[in-house]
């Protein structure tokens, strides 16, 4: 089994919390038999655990992952997360506020 986290801390636990319910009933509903995921909140950050039988899935996963708290974020207008590696925006580029 292979396994990957990511996490975001936002600027207030609420804004965790928005981003967390959005994702809260994907859980289950995607995926398939090779992947799972888990969410955990506390205070301000949000974590998701992507777990698959094979790397594969795991990038699949997690590119699915990572797209749906992308678009989560946006919906709600998030502006505080703090951000850590590439985001894969342009140079130079400011996310939304």
């Amino acid at each position: 089994m292979h396994e990957a986290v990511f996490s975001a801390a936002y600027d207030t636990p609420e804004r965790a919390r928005r981003v967390e319910r959005a994702l809260r009933p994907e859980v289950g509903d995607i995926g398939g038999d090779r992947t799972s995921v888990a969410l955990a909140r506390e205070g301000d950050s949000l974590a998701v655990t992507v777990r698959a039988t094979d790397l594969t899935a795991l990038r699949a996963g997690l590119n699915t992952w990572l797209g749906l708290t992308d678009v989560a974020e946006r919906a709600d207008g998030l502006g505080g997360r703090e951000r850590t590696g590439d985001d894969g925006g342009a140079a130079g580029t400011e996310p939304p506020e």
